[in-house]
């Protein structure tokens, strides 16, 4: 039996700039007009490709998602829909799914699809149990069908880092983009741990190969092929003197 998702309390947040328009407390700042839904097909392109820089902070032409892209284009899916297709995709399984921990990962995804930092410790857990519990398709749908989400973003539009006015701070904390890079410093040290230093050997024997030395050949073929070059040359260089002392003979 699942466990009920915790109650979070929330807390008093501020964004990096004061506002994508002016506005007050009581009046909340509206999206920038790129974001806005549109029917045109230049406007959509512009919407797609911030969708992208949303979700993956870029939007490169080999992580699109050209099925997801045909059926927003055709009316088939809606830009909710959109988000959801790319949150659930290889692409952020591979480089963002797989490269941080549940709490971390609660980070991302609220930072991306609420456009806010978590609510402190007590949010991680929340979400850090049902992503443990019920996985990464669960928490995804979980935030797309969030009241908060449909109140600021609803189903046509792009999220994006809200913002607020707080009396006494001018300028507040940075973009959410450079607040959470992809993964942390442990993912980052693992893999680091995990390059041979120079001169060491690539890896222990008997143990499996690591992924970026999988096509590369073996110590004892490497060093079958530096032998078998090496007393080639030799025998060469003896013929070569052989054949040189013979014409000098004559």
């Amino acid at each position: 039996m699942a466990l009920p998702l915790l109650d979070v309390k929330p807390t008093a947040l501020n964004a990096r700039v004061r506002s994508f328009m002016p506005a007050t407390e009581e009046s909340p700042p509206k999206p920038p007009l790129s974001l806005a839904p549109v029917q045109d097909a230049a406007s959509l392109d512009v919407q797609i490709d911030q969708a992208y820089r949303q979700i993956f902070f870029h939007a490169f032409r080999c992580d699109r998602e050209p099925v997801l892209e045909s059926q927003l284009r055709s009316g088939q899916i809606r830009m909710r829909d959109f988000i959801r297709g790319l949150l659930l995709s290889d692409k952020f399984r591979r480089d963002f799914y797989r490269c941080n921990s549940n709490y971390r990962l609660v980070e991302q995804l609220v930072g991306r699809v609420l456009g806010r930092p978590v609510y402190g410790d007590q949010e991680r857990i929340a979400w850090s149990i049902l992503i443990a519990e019920q996985g990464l398709p669960a928490f995804v749908d979980a935030l797309l069908g969030s009241e908060e989400y449909l109140a600021n973003f609803g189903e046509e539009l792009v999220p994006f880092q809200r913002s607020r006015t707080l009396a006494g701070r001018a300028i507040g904390d940075r973009p959410f983009n450079q607040q959470a890079p992809r993964y942390g410093a442990d993912w980052r040290d693992t893999h680091a741990r995990r390059v041979p230093a120079a001169g060491s050997s690539p890896w222990t024997p008997g143990t499996p190969r690591p992924t970026w030395l999988r096509d590369q050949p073996t110590p004892a073929v490497q060093k079958l092929w530096l032998g078998t070059v090496a007393a080639g040359a030799a025998i060469l260089s003896v013929f070569g003197l052989i054949t040189v002392a013979a014409m000098l003979s004559t």
